[in-house]
């Protein structure tokens, strides 16, 4: 497909988010009709607009080149397009975009648009947990390989892209044969993608999005795109201990890699320190990411890294200065002896198990939100045997959380928490003594009391920081 091939055609544009706009103004030039749809009413997207901090909403709601409809029945008349791009966050088997994919019309999206467009290599990196950590990892370890004093040839420039929060399809004008793009991919971008990574990194896969997906299977089947379209000259790197993971990878004609907690394989964990074959990468009192999981996010990195010809001295080097993302058991601060973690982006329960076990100090948790159909079992589980103390229900979950621990006997102290966030976290220091942690990690989406994982996890840390002023 080429930028051309759009000339003369009426698209609509499901969605009017970063990835929408990128598209509408990537293909402004060419199309003779383009649609802006979005659920969202002109007012609530102009609201949105004034909160957009480079300001391209704004521009392009005003931007009398593109029509609009907005509102409840913005996916009304989807079979009078010649093209559909879907946004991630609307799923390729609604009704109306398969009633539209019936008629004739051609459903697309941003990233499959970028796929058939880039001429570079592409790393594509997927999981239930992690993979913004290590798509942002690999590219710090390969852009280290660029300034080094080894002067890497084997590749160009560096772009990191996707989920992570820059549409792909922004880089395609700067794009070179010897660059590579590493992207992070969830399972919305891949469900119709029709194409794989050159490197595709499956860094877990439990199960996900059940409030978007139709069950566990369609949820596997949405990731498949990473790897069942690779070649015998393509890799595919997986998690040995998620049994999805290697299900996913064998699909795959190209290369396999594994990294593992606990066996012996291409890059594994032994004794808290990550080795890449016999390698030592780093161990876990040389890097600044607190938890096992991110051991294991590091060894993804490292396979995929030296994949795509990255030397060993900087993989390393790498490893050791990375200070993790926003939102990923980020330390917000130290009041009266008490660190408060900020974990926001835990949205399901697996990132929330893994940040439980990644400490042995005593633990206030702070657990809830809005659904996404998650089974908090192995989550109460794990709570009963961890060193939390004390759990906050808060959100809309809180009912089915509450039932998950009381079903498990969880022997700890359950507190209904208030509705407000500087009233959660004034809760939670109350409850909390020197030497403990105050660990934000909600296992749920955000969508009850915030916009989204962001704005809940600024939040949190704006109302530890007015604990702190308060205290000092």
């Amino acid at each position: 497909m080429r930028r051309d091939d759009f000339r003369k055609k009426k698209i609509a544009i499901l969605g009017v988010g970063m990835e929408g706009v990128a598209v509408a103004n990537f293909l402004v030039e060419v199309a003779s009709k383009i649609t802006l749809c979005d659920k969202l009413s002109k007012e609530e997207l102009a609201e949105r607009a004034e909160a957009d901090a480079d300001g391209s909403l704004k521009k392009i709601l005003s931007d009398e080149r593109f029509e609009q409809n907005f509102g409840e029945s913005y996916m009304g008349n989807l079979t009078d397009y010649d093209y559909i791009f879907r946004s991630p966050g609307i799923s390729y088997l609604n009704p109306k975009i398969q009633e539209a994919k019936v008629a004739g019309v051609e459903i697309t999206s941003q990233l499959k648009l970028f796929f058939d467009l880039c001429p570079s290599k592409i790393i594509g990196v997927t999981g239930t947990k992690g993979k913004g950590t290590t798509s942002s990892l690999i590219e710090l370890m390969m852009k280290k390989a660029k300034s080094s004093k080894l002067k890497a040839k084997s590749f160009g420039n560096v772009y990191l892209a996707g989920n992570i929060g820059k549409p792909a399809i922004t880089l395609l004008d700067k794009l070179k044969p010897e660059d590579w793009v590493i992207l992070e991919l969830s399972s919305f971008q891949l469900q119709d993608l029709g194409k794989s990574p050159d490197i595709a990194v499956i860094v877990n896969m439990a199960v996900d999005h059940l409030d978007y997906h139709e069950d566990e299977e369609e949820y596997f089947e949405a990731k498949t795109s990473i790897v069942k379209y690779q070649s015998k000259n393509d890799t595919v790197i997986a998690n040995k201990d998620y049994p999805n993971a290697v299900r996913l990878a064998q699909l795959s004609k190209g290369n396999k890699l594994y990294f593992s907690a606990i066996a012996e394989v291409d890059s594994s964990i032994r004794n808290d320190a990550v080795f890449l074959g016999e390698d030592k990468i780093c161990e876990s009192s040389e890097i600044n990411l607190v938890g096992r999981h991110n051991l294991e996010n590091i060894a993804a990195a490292a396979l995929a890294a030296h994949e795509a010809g990255t030397d060993i001295e900087s993989i390393k080097s790498a490893a050791k200065e990375f200070k993790g993302l926003p939102h990923r058991l980020e330390l917000v601060a130290e009041i009266n002896g008490v660190k408060y973690y900020n974990d926001s982006f835990a949205t399901n329960p697996e990132p929330t198990i893994a940040a439980i076990r990644s400490f042995s100090e005593s633990v206030v948790l702070i657990l809830g939100g809005s659904s996404k159909k998650a089974d908090f079992s192995k989550l109460a589980e794990e709570i009963r045997k961890s060193s939390v103390k004390t759990i906050i229900i808060i959100g809309v979950e809180g009912t089915i959380i509450k039932k998950a621990l009381e079903t498990t006997g969880v022997a700890k102290e359950i507190v209904d928490g208030p509705d407000s966030i500087d009233d959660i976290v004034a809760v939670a220091e109350s409850k909390a003594e020197s030497g403990d942690i105050v660990l934000f990690s909600p296992a749920c989406a955000s969508f009850d009391m915030f916009k989204n994982y962001k704005d809940r996890g600024e939040k949190f840390k704006k109302a530890v920081n007015n604990t702190h002023r308060t205290n000092t």
